[in-house]
């Protein structure tokens, strides 16, 4: 593989959108990226202004596309019908790419030229958001790097959109994102599951690296997972959610209600003088984190089951 195109959905995002777009300008493999697909998903921020204006002295061709917002789903499906290479490169406005991303990604492909074949790059926070010990401990229940570590192949699992690449015509020929989703949960899962169904072999190379350049505080997290509950539920009606959620929230039910959701109460309950903590530079067990998130967030087990 020579060339990609680079599809980049975005919503609100300009200034981080801003350092993304200057990280690919930076890429050691610049001339092998055919264009970058910027598609804005209804932003009502200055996002056409920045791309607009970065576009003019860009190094490689930036394409602009606007829609109404229906989510990333959608977003990522426009620039998938309008890429015109072989192989694509999907990336977030808020993922920072270091500089041997593109050519880390073209190298394994070069390297499993088969169509199937899809590579998953890593993702860590942004040194410069100074992540907290609670964001350390957020990422890990994320993206789960150290289940992978030393492995060359995953599972569909992985299927991380925000540092991914895939040839053009196995995506098209097996299916594209299901635009039922709005949010960024679970759609990516979704398609995973089908692209394997189709055969699919994602391998991991820990080498095509980039930053996530967001701060989360743990209110903020819980927030975010209480509002992917409608896009779990959605999920659960296609025959992934049967498949990938259906069984552990069948084994939660029978269980959690009566042991672990009082014990979580009691617990946080006696260890509510931690709680300003869970902010601080202060490390604190991982326990405590996951049994605040227990509490607070809204369980999968009370909320999706039937």
């Amino acid at each position: 593989m020579k060339s990609l195109s680079v599809i980049i959905p975005t919503y609100n995002r300009c200034g981080t959108l801003q350092k993304v777009l200057s990280a690919l300008f930076q890429q050691s493999a610049l001339s092998s990226i055919a264009e970058i697909v910027v598609v804005d998903d209804g932003s009502t921020d200055s996002t056409r202004a920045v791309v607009e204006r970065l576009a003019q002295g860009s190094p490689v061709p930036i394409r602009y596309f606007r829609q109404e917002n229906k989510g990333p789903a959608a977003a990522r499906n426009l620039g998938i019908r309008e890429v015109a290479t072989d192989l694509i490169l999907f990336t977030d406005d808020d993922i920072i790419p270091q500089p041997a991303l593109v050519a880390e990604h073209l190298d394994w492909h070069s390297r499993s030229p088969e169509l199937s074949v899809a590579v998953l790059g890593y993702v860590t926070w942004d040194p410069e958001v100074n992540p907290t010990p609670f964001m350390m401990w957020y990422e890990s229940l994320v993206f789960r790097w150290a289940d992978v570590a030393g492995r060359r192949q995953v599972g569909y699992e992985y299927f991380y959109t925000c540092n991914l690449s895939l040839k053009t015509e196995f995506l098209r020929r097996n299916g594209t994102f299901d635009e039922d989703f709005k949010t960024a949960a679970y759609e990516d899962t979704e398609l995973a599951y089908r692209l394997n169904n189709a055969g699919m072999r994602l391998l991991y190379n820990p080498r095509a690296s980039a930053y996530h350049h967001q701060f989360f505080r743990f209110s903020d997290v819980c927030r975010k997972a209480v509002a992917n509950m409608s896009a779990a539920r959605l999920f659960l009606q296609k025959e992934a959610g049967q498949a990938v959620l259906g069984p552990q929230i069948e084994k939660k039910s029978r269980w959690w209600p009566r042991i672990t959701r009082p014990m979580a109460t009691v617990v946080a309950a006696v260890l509510k003088p931690a709680r300003p903590l869970l902010n601080s530079r202060v490390p604190l067990p991982r326990f405590i984190y996951q049994l605040f998130y227990w509490h607070d967030v809204v369980r999968p087990a009370d909320v999706l089951r039937p």
